[in-house]
């Protein structure tokens, strides 16, 4: 086998990494679009209004946020804006350090989570847990697990 083949993908393993990436983006482009008609919230908000809500005191120091969620600062900057304005968060000065502020939940924020919550697990039951046999459901848990490893020793957690 030449270097070459030996570095890339064979024309079978390149079908299945294309299965898996258009599965599984329409997977999330449909449970989005439901998330959003069902309860008017992105799925950046639910992002956010998840790890707030399990946050200790529901709040939050902003890079801290970022990092539970896997954002960039600014985007979640530009997010953090349209939710504050919508009532779902507040910005607040850091109880700790007078330097920093903190990303707090409001009732709005917490009700809207808690409204958007039960239809959005249903959704993933409907079309990501029934589907599978509790054998391929282990496997899809392995294969994350596995993945998730790699990237992070790559420095893919950054």
């Amino acid at each position: 086998m030449t270097e070459r083949r030996k570095l890339l993908p064979t024309a079978e393993e390149l079908r299945i990494w294309r299965d898996f990436i258009e599965t599984t983006q329409a997977l999330r482009s449909e449970l989005a679009s439901r998330l959003q008609r069902e309860s008017s919230l992105s799925t950046g908000d639910y992002a956010v209004l998840l790890a707030l809500r399990e946050a200790e005191g529901r709040r939050l120091r902003p890079s801290v946020l970022a990092a539970r969620i896997g954002w960039q600062r600014s985007r979640l900057s530009h997010q953090l804006g349209r939710m504050e304005r919508r009532g779902l968060i507040r910005r607040e000065d850091c109880r700790t350090d007078s330097r920093g502020a903190e990303v707090v939940l409001m009732p709005e924020g917490a009700e809207a989570f808690r409204d958007a919550s039960l239809p959005h697990l249903r959704a993933v039951r409907e079309l990501f847990v029934t589907p599978l046999t509790p054998d391929q459901l282990a496997a899809a848990e392995q294969i994350a697990a596995t993945l998730r490893i790699r990237l992070e020793a790559l420095g893919g957690d950054r």
